[in-house]
């Protein structure tokens, strides 16, 4: 497909007979915000697990920048420009802001242990790099009054903003965010809801995210995939989904 930086071709994922995914195909243009709704056991985390490696499907084919990816493993997806948040925080809680942000950049490191250990060779200047992107993306998401703090003192939305800093500082093409908005007030949606935006349209990040809320789906989102029990019930804009009768009955609530 044209223009698609993921395609997810026929997957099907099932735990123990128990089908997760069933046959879903749809694909993610360069560019855009998409959307996974559906009720809890939908299906949708699962399939952020597939796209970034943690699950391996059982049939179908995951396709990232035109590249089939055959053999997907966390850190192999996340080297080919994939980052990816989680539902419940993963952040380091002992460890700084500034801290917990350089570990985004752990992999791309290219010191060997002996030049980490002596502070030699390629060290010096790759911490310094590294360092570097990691304020910038602190100064993007407004929170350089916290770099120094301990992440597990802070309030649940700065720490949401951590991670995705976190996801953020090693510039990936596609960001997975599962549920990024989960126990968040209203206030600190819009706050998160704007900052995705940025993201999206100055960093240039291609977005997935699974997000229960509704309204705010329908107010960020460029193209909205509407999941039941494993199978896709609905694939398009927001206005399309919204006028979806299966997506109207199922998941807004109300009648056509």
């Amino acid at each position: 497909m044209s223009g698609a930086i993921l395609e997810v071709k026929d997957v099907s994922l099932s735990f123990k007979g128990i089908k997760a995914l069933a046959n879903l195909s749809f694909a993610v243009q360069q560019g855009e915000i998409c959307a996974l709704i559906g009720p809890n056991g939908a299906g949708k985390s699962s399939l952020l697990n597939v796209i970034n490696g943690v699950y391996r499907a059982n049939s179908g084919q995951i396709v990232f920048d035109g590249t089939p990816i055959d053999r997907p493993t966390p850190i192999g997806v996340a080297r080919l420009g994939v980052g990816r948040t989680f539902q419940n925080n993963a952040l380091f809680r002992r460890m700084s802001v500034l801290d917990n942000v350089l570990t985004g950049l752990t992999r791309l490191g290219h010191a060997s242990v002996i030049e980490v250990a002596f502070r030699v060779g390629r060290h010096p200047a790759e911490r310094r790099a590294f360092r570097e992107r990691a304020e910038d993306i602190i100064a993007f998401l407004e929170i350089e009054a916290y770099r120094d703090a301990v992440v597990g003192r802070l309030p649940y939305g700065l720490q949401k903003r951590v991670e995705l800093a976190r996801a953020l500082v090693a510039s990936p093409k596609l960001l997975l965010l599962d549920e990024p908005m989960a126990g968040m007030n209203s206030d600190e949606k819009t706050e998160l809801s704007r900052f995705i935006q940025d993201v999206n349209q100055e960093l240039g990040a291609t977005i997935v995210l699974i997000e229960h809320d509704v309204g705010v789906v329908m107010g960020l989102s460029h193209h909205v995939v509407v999941l039941d029990y494993g199978r896709k019930v609905g694939d398009g804009s927001p206005d399309e989904v919204r006028r979806n009768p299966d997506v109207i009955a199922a998941y807004l609530g109300t009648k056509h």
